[in-house]
C-alpha cells in the first residue's frame, strides 16, 4: 500500500507540475508541444486505470499525510468506484484535451498560458473527486471555479468573454461559500472530518437535527456548479471560452462537480423525503429548461451547452429519484454523456476552426471536405440518441426502466424524461448532421479534414462509446457496476447489454426515437417557435443576473458611504464603542464579573503618590486649553504606569514603557506643531459627554478583564518552560530579552516592520508636504490644496 499511495499522491501532482512546464515545453517544442505535454495526464491515466482490478474487487482504497494533526486534518485521498471513474473521465480526456488544444491554438502567441491553466483545471478537478478530507474537497472545489474564471476569460481582451468569467465565478463562488457551511455543519454535529468515516456512519446525518439546513446548503452548492435551474445561465455563457476548454469544461471537469458531490452524498443523505423531492424536481425543470432552448439556438456550441444544462439535470433527477435501477442508470449515463459531448464539441470547435463559422443555418455540404470528422460527429451522435450499438443506447434503456413505474410521480418523470430525450435527440442530430448533408454552402474559410491533433480526440471518444456498448460485460465489471455501488453505498451489479429491455422500456425507448426524428425534421419551425416564446417570458435569470450585480453595486456604494463619510472621528468612536463591548458583553452576559477587591490598606506613601500623580495627569489632559499641553500630560500617564512597573520588580519593562513613553510624546507633539489644528476643543457638550462614557467603558472593561483573569487561579507552565529553556535553549539568562528576541522572534519582527513602514510613510507625507509648500510659494496652480497649507 505503501507503494499505491506514492504512485497515488504523484499522479496528483502531475498537473500542478505539467502546469508549470507548460510554458517553457511550448517555448521550447513549438507547435508540437501537445504531444509531450499529453504524456502529463496520460500517466496518471495510466496510473488510475491501473487500480480498476482492486476496485472492481470491491475495495476501497485510501491514503494521505497529516496536515494539522491536533485538528485531525489530512491531505487524504478516498479511492473507490465514483471517484476512479471521475479521476479516468477526468485525465482521460484530459489527454486529449491537451493534444486537441495544441491543433486548436496552434500558433497561439499565448499557447503557453492556456495549458498553464488547462492543467491547473484539470489538478484542481482531479484533487476534488479523490479528496477524503471535507476541508480539502471544499480547497479544490473553489480551486475549480477560480482555474475555470480564468480558462473562460482566457481571451480577456474581449468584453463578452470578461463578463462571463465573472458570472460563472460570481455563481459557483457564491455557491461554494453556501457549501462551505453545509461543510461545517457536518464536521460540528457527526466530528467527522473525512468522507471515509462519514460514509461509514449510515443513518447519522439522516438523523441529524440540521439534516434539512445541511441538505439545503449542499444542494446549493451543487446546484450552482452543475447549472442547476436557476443557476443554468452561466454555463452556455461559458461558451466565450475557447473550445477545448468547452469540451473539458461539458464532459468530465466542472460542470460535473456538482453532480459528483450530490452522487457521494447519496448513501447518507438519500433516501429521505426531501432529498426525494428536491433532486428529482430541480433536475426534471432542469432537463425541459435546457433542451427547450438549445432548440432555440443556432451556435452549435450554445446547442451543445444546453443540452449539457440538460444532461446535467437528468443526472440530478435519477441520483435523487430512488427507484430501482435509477443509480445504475445515473452511472451509465454519466461516462455516456462524457464520452458523446466531448467529442461533439471537439467535432463543433472542428468545423468552427476549418471554416470560419458555428451557425448551423450556414453550414452544409461539409461531408466530402471533412469525412472523418462527419463519421466521429454521426457516431457520437447516435449515442447521444440512445441508439445502438453505443453505450448511450444502456444508458437510455436503464433511465426508461428506473423511471417507467405505474405510480403518479415516476408516470410524471417519466414523461419529463421522454420530453427532454426527445430533444436532445433531435439537437445530437441537428449537430451531427445539418452541416455535412446537403448542398455545399460558401464559409468565411475553405473547409478541409482537420489534422491529426483536432480529430485524433473527438475519433477516439467516438469510438469508446462503441466498444464500451459492444464489451458492456466488461465495462459494467470495471466501471459502472464498482461506479453504481459507490453511489449507491452497497453493492450494486449492472447487466444491461445491447440486448434491450423487452416491454415498457423498449415502447418509451421506440417513442422517444419517433418524436425525436420528427423533431428533427421540422427543427427549424421548432427554433423559430421558441424564439417567438421566449422573449414573452420576460428577461431571465442571465438578465437577472446582470440586475443583481448592479443593485448590489449601488447597495455597496450606500452603505459605503453610510459608514464610511470621511469623518476619522466617527472611525474611531466606532472602533471603541466595538472595544467597549467586546470587553463589557461577554462578561454580564455570562456572569463573569470579577469580585470587588477590598481596598488595599498595605498600599504605602510613594505609592499613593503615583496613583496622585497619574490622577492629576488624567485631569489635565481633560482640562488642557490646546492639544500640545493634552500630548504633554498624557505623557504623565504613561510616566506613572512605568514607574508602577519599577516599583513591583519590572525594570526591563519599566525602561521599555519609559522609552516608548518619551518618544510618543516627542512624535505627537513633533507632529502636531507641523498641523494646522483648532487651538482648542470645539466639541459640543453632547459630543464630550458621548466621547467621555465612551473612554469610561473601555477602561472599565480592560480593568475588570484584568481583575477576573487574575482573580483566576495562575498557570505557571509558561513560566517553567521559558525559565527552564531559556538558557538551554537560547542561552540568555533574562528570560524577558530572550522571550522578545527569541521565542517571539518572529512576532518581534513584525512590529518592527510595522514601525518601519509608519515611518516610511510619515516620511513620504513630509516630503509631499515640502514639496506641496514649494509650489505654493512658486504659485504653481497645480499645487493641491488639501494638506492643510494655504496659499501666500
Amino acid at each position: 500500500m505503501a507503494g499505491v499511495t506514492a504512485l497515488t499522491f504523484a499522479a496528483l501532482c502531475l498537473p500542478l507540475l505539467g502546469a508549470v512546464l507548460a510554458p517553457f515545453a511550448v517555448r521550447v517544442f513549438g507547435a508540437n508541444a501537445a504531444w509531450p505535454l499529453a504524456l502529463v495526464p496520460l500517466l496518471a491515466f495510466v496510473h488510475f486505470a491501473s487500480l480498476l482490478p482492486v476496485i472492481a474487487g470491491g475495495e476501497v482504497i485510501t491514503g494521505g499525510y497529516a496536515w494539522v494533526p491536533s485538528f485531525d486534518l489530512r491531505f487524504s485521498w478516498l479511492l473507490d468506484g465514483l471517484s476512479l471513474t471521475f479521476a479516468l473521465l477526468i485525465t482521460g480526456i484530459g489527454t486529449l484535451i491537451v493534444l486537441y488544444a495544441g491543433g486548436y491554438l496552434k500558433g497561439h502567441p499565448d499557447q503557453g498560458r492556456f495549458f498553464s491553466f488547462i492543467f491547473l483545471f484539470m489538478g484542481a478537478m482531479l484533487g476534488l473527486v479523490v479528496s477524503d478530507s471535507l476541508l480539502m474537497l471544499f480547497i479544490f472545489w473553489e480551486l475549480t471555479s477560480i482555474t475555470s474564471f480564468l480558462l473562460i476569460g482566457f481571451d480577456h481582451e474581449r468584453e463578452a468573454a470578461r463578463r462571463a468569467a465573472l458570472q460563472a465565478l460570481v455563481v459557483t463562488g457564491g455557491g461554494g461559500l453556501l457549501l462551505l457551511a453545509g461543510l461545517l455543519l457536518i464536521w460540528s454535529t457527526t466530528n467527522a472530518t473525512d468522507l471515509s468515516t462519514l460514509l461509514q456512519s449510515g443513518d447519522l446525518l439522516r438523523a441529524n437535527p440540521y439534516y434539512l439546513a445541511i441538505l439545503i446548503l449542499i444542494l446549493c452548492g451543487a446546484f450552482t456548479k452543475s447549472a442547476q435551474f436557476p443557476f443554468h445561465f452561466w454555463l452556455p455563457n461559458a461558451m466565450e471560452a475557447p473550445t477545448p476548454v468547452s469540451a473539458y469544461l461539458h464532459s468530465a471537469t466542472m460542470v460535473k462537480a456538482g453532480v459528483y458531490l450530490l452522487m457521494r452524498f447519496n448513501p447518507v443523505m438519500g433516501g429521505t423525503p426531501a432529498w426525494e423531492t428536491l433532486l428529482p424536481l430541480f433536475g426534471g425543470v432542469t432537463l425541459i429548461v435546457g433542451t427547450l432552448l438549445a432548440i432555440r439556438q443556432t451556435d452549435l456550441k450554445l446547442q451543445l451547452a444546453y443540452t449539457t444544462v440538460s444532461s446535467l439535470g437528468l443526472l440530478v433527477l435519477l441520483t435523487g429519484f430512488g427507484a430501482p435501477y435509477a443509480i445504475e442508470a445515473a452511472a451509465l449515463y454519466l461516462v455516456a454523456h462524457s464520452l458523446f459531448k466531448g467529442a461533439l464539441f471537439m467535432v463543433a470547435g472542428i468545423i468552427d476552426h476549418e471554416t470560419g463559422t458555428r451557425d448551423i443555418t450556414k453550414l452544409r455540404g461539409l461531408r466530402t471536405a471533412m469525412p472523418l470528422t462527419f463519421a466521429a460527429a454521426l457516431a457520437a451522435a447516435i449515442s447521444m440518441g440512445g441508439l445502438p450499438p453505443f453505450f448511450g443506447f444502456l444508458a437510455k434503456e436503464e433511465i426508461y426502466a428506473a423511471l417507467a413505474h405505474p405510480d403518479p410521480r415516476s408516470i410524471a418523470f417519466t414523461l419529463v424524461a421522454v420530453a427532454g430525450n426527445t430533444l436532445m435527440f433531435a439537437v445530437g442530430f441537428a449537430v451531427a448532421l445539418k452541416p455535412f448533408l446537403g448542398p455545399v454552402l460558401a464559409t468565411p474559410k475553405h473547409p478541409h479534414e482537420a489534422p491529426p491533433l483536432l480529430w485524433v480526440g473527438p475519433v477516439v471518444l467516438a469510438l469508446l462509446g462503441l466498444v464500451g456498448a459492444v464489451f458492456s460485460a466488461t465495462a459494467h465489471h470495471y466501471i459502472s457496476s464498482p461506479t453504481a455501488s459507490a453511489i449507491r453505498g452497497s453493492s450494486s451489479v449492472i447487466e444491461i447489454s445491447l440486448i434491450p429491455h423487452v416491454g415498457v422500456p423498449l415502447l418509451l425507448s421506440a417513442l422517444t426515437i419517433a418524436l425525436g426524428t420528427l423533431v428533427y425534421w421540422r427543427i427549424d419551425e421548432a427554433r423559430l417557435a421558441m424564439a417567438t416564446i421566449l422573449p414573452r417570458l420576460g428577461p431571465g435569470p442571465d438578465r437577472g443576473f446582470d440586475y443583481f450585480i448592479v443593485g448590489l453595486i449601488r447597495l455597496s456604494v450606500r452603505v459605503t458611504r453610510f459608514v464610511q463619510p470621511g469623518r476619522l472621528e466617527l472611525y474611531i468612536t466606532c472602533t471603541f464603542l466595538c472595544v467597549a463591548a467586546i470587553l463589557l458583553v461577554p462578561l454580564w452576559l455570562y456572569g463573569e464579573m470579577p469580585a470587588l477587591p477590598v481596598w488595599p490598606h498595605q498600599v504605602q506613601i510613594h505609592e499613593w503618590a503615583i496613583f496622585l500623580l497619574a490622577v492629576l495627569g488624567l485631569l489635565s489632559v481633560v482640562i488642557a486649553r490646546d492639544r500640545l499641553t493634552a500630548i504633554v500630560s498624557l505623557g504623565i500617564q504613561g510616566f506613572s504606569v512605568a514607574i508602577i512597573f519599577l516599583l513591583f520588580g519590572a525594570p526591563d519593562l519599566s525602561f521599555t514603557q519609559f522609552m516608548v513613553e518619551t518618544l510618543s510624546v516627542v512624535i505627537l507633539a513633533l507632529v502636531m506643531t507641523r498641523l494646522q489644528l483648532s487651538p482648542i476643543d470645539r466639541r459640543p457638550l453632547g459630543q464630550k459627554i458621548l466621547d467621555g462614557c465612551i473612554g469610561i467603558a473601555c477602561g472599565s472593561g480592560f480593568a475588570l478583564l484584568l481583575m477576573k483573569a487574575t482573580q483566576g487561579p495562575f498557570n505557571n507552565a509558561l513560566t517553567e518552560f521559558f525559565n527552564t529553556y531559556s538558557k538551554t535553549i537560547a542561552h540568555g539568562a533574562n528570560v524577558v530579552n530572550v522571550i522578545i528576541v527569541d521565542f517571539r522572534g518572529t512576532d518581534t519582527l513584525g512590529e518592527i516592520a510595522v514601525v518601519a513602514i509608519t515611518g516610511l510613510a510619515i516620511l513620504a507625507l513630509i516630503r509631499i508636504r515640502a514639496q506641496t509648500e514649494r509650489k505654493l510659494a512658486e504659485n504653481d496652480p497645480d499645487a493641491p490644496e488639501d494638506l492643510g497649507v494655504e496659499r501666500p
